[in-house]
């Protein structure tokens, strides 16, 4: 796998609460020099990374109901529905935990499927990610929620948002991949910080890093 390979693998990420108009800029800027796939970034900054990664290959990719996934259905459809219209090509949800807790699986899988409805509604091109936060999942939610997530749409299980109690791990990843098989992509998330680690993930089965460390992974 060669720098450009790796390159496009990686979802360039800058999620953090304080981020500031600077920090966007020198994500979209080392994105474009690298080629990522894409930047990730709050939906408040949509429309900006949009505007300065106007002609490039990278694309901008925006996160719903994050971080903890607790929103109503309602307010994660209208969310992906504004980032999008202003620019997002790609949307990371998270799950509701609440309600897998619950054992309410037909809500988790009514919601995401809400969500990818309404993105696709925008275009077939839409990606959307689904994030697990396998971290606060027991094994037995971890299988439950990965297969129904093959019923919903969307294209890929991510394992992270990167801002609870653990990242991706390995075995996550291997599981997915057990589930999922070639039915789903695979979005490891959370932790990831050198090529070492980075290609521990892709090994596992992973198709796509989110990473705030991509230059140093390329490095």
């Amino acid at each position: 796998m060669n720098k450009e390979d790796i390159a496009k693998m990686i979802d360039h990420t800058l999620l953090k609460p304080d981020a500031g108009l600077e920090g966007v800029k020198k994500l979209c800027d080392e994105a474009k020099v690298f080629n990522f796939a894409s930047v990730c970034v709050n939906p408040y900054y949509t429309q900006y990374a949009k505007q300065l990664l106007d002609g490039s290959s990278v694309k901008v990719c925006t996160v719903i109901g994050f971080p903890l996934g607790a929103t109503p259905t309602e307010i994660k459809v209208s969310e992906a529905n504004y980032c999008i219209k202003n620019g997002a090509e790609e949307i990371d949800m998270v799950i509701n935990i609440g309600a897998v807790k619950n054992r309410d699986y037909k809500y988790v899988e009514e919601d995401v499927k809400a969500v990818v409805a309404a993105a696709k509604s925008h275009g077939s091109g839409i990606i959307v990610k689904v994030i697990i936060e396998a971290c606060l999942l027991n094994q037995e939610e971890k299988e439950n929620v990965i297969t129904l997530l093959l019923n919903t749409g969307a294209d890929f299980v991510k394992t992270s948002t990167g801002f609870s109690t653990g990242g991706a791990t390995v075995e996550d990843i291997a599981l997915m991949k057990k589930i999922v098989g070639n039915r789903m992509l695979i979005k490891a998330s959370g932790g990831i910080r050198d090529l070492n680690s980075f290609m521990k993930m892709v090994s596992a089965g992973a198709d796509r890093i989110g990473t705030s460390n991509g230059v140093t992974i390329l490095s």
